[in-house]
């Protein structure tokens, strides 16, 4: 039995540390939006003019803040008379909606298709944005649902990634391969695939790289990772997840950026929502990138890495 397997976090518990995450952004979202409408009756274009500004300051992002504003702008239009007072509620109806848009499905549970084993994940991302951290939290989460898993230590760059997926592993319960620091990241790939493949595991998680010299390096390593993990299971990896730190606002848009351009990334995670006024990152990414939010992480504990339902992001952004 591993550290977690007694943490069976209940739907109640999971909405509190979601609420409590999205605090900041919430309060800060709200006391600029009660100020926009205050001594106004209706939605004017004041109104409007004040609500971009609170979207792109929330870190929406340009292209979806001016894609909210307007289909807020067609309904005023079709509704001569919309009560200011009705603006949160117009809100958050268009931001669900333009969630519901993506082509992702919300995912109930910490789990993977049955169909494949090994079920093999690549996780990127650079340096800092909590990715070790998130592969960690993520192998405990399937753990805890039975899956058997296998972790691969290929950010061999920083001496402090490998030492650290080590400490999950041996927290958790489940093995890690690595080869040590400054060793060849495709080799360390290779073995994890191959050993979790003759271990019958049904997830194997690889860490790579934050960080190579040029996006050159970058796409050539991340290319090799794969070509090498193929050896062994031909269609790995079977999702390629980039993390990203929701607390860095924009700059998480550039990165989305450029490693989109350097891997087919499949999913998305998005950490340290719970230390930032900027959760708006979250609509904004998922707009843009139309690539699936999986997971966010709202705090500390391992159960606060959760995954991503848009229905309850919206109503937890929106609840007063």
């Amino acid at each position: 039995m591993g550290l977690f397997d007694f943490l069976k976090p209940n739907k109640e518990e999971q909405k509190e540390s979601l609420d409590k995450g999205l605090e900041k952004t919430k309060e800060s979202f709200f006391s600029k939006l009660g100020k926009a409408v205050i001594g106004k009756s209706k939605v004017d274009e004041e109104v409007l003019d004040e609500l971009e500004e609170i979207l792109l300051t929330s870190d929406v992002g340009v292209a979806t803040t001016l894609k909210i504003i307007e289909r807020i702008e067609k309904r005023v239009a079709e509704d001569k008379y919309l009560n200011a007072s009705e603006l949160d509620s117009i809100l958050r109806d268009e931001i669900s909606k333009l969630l519901s848009e993506n082509r992702s499905q919300d995912i109930k549970n910490f789990d993977v298709p049955d169909t494949t084993k090994p079920y093999v994940i690549m996780v990127v991302g650079v340096n800092g944005v909590g990715k070790t951290t998130t592969i960690g939290k993520l192998a405990a989460q399937f753990h805890k649902a039975g899956k058997k898993v296998v972790l691969g230590a290929a950010d061999t760059f920083r001496a402090a990634a490998v030492d650290q997926l080590k400490l999950w592993g041996q927290r958790v319960g489940i093995p890690v391969i690595d080869h040590g620091m400054n060793t060849d990241p495709a080799s360390v790939a290779f073995d994890a695939v191959k050993q979790g493949n003759e271990q019958k595991a049904d997830i194997i998680i690889v860490d790579t790289a934050g960080r190579l010299h040029t996006k050159v390096n970058l796409m050539q390593e991340l290319t090799k990772i794969k070509r090498v993990m193929q050896k062994v299971v031909p269609d790995a990896p079977h999702e390629v997840l980039l993390v990203l730190d929701g607390s860095t606002g924009q700059n998480a848009f550039i990165q989305a950026q450029e490693f989109t351009k350097a891997t087919d990334v499949t999913a998305l995670a998005i950490t340290k929502l719970d230390g930032t006024a900027k959760g708006g990152v979250v609509i904004g990414i998922s707009d843009q990138f139309k690539i699936p939010v999986k997971y966010i992480g709202v705090g500390e504990k391992i159960d606060d890495l959760q995954l991503f339902d848009k229905v309850a992001f919206v109503n937890s952004l929106f609840k007063k």
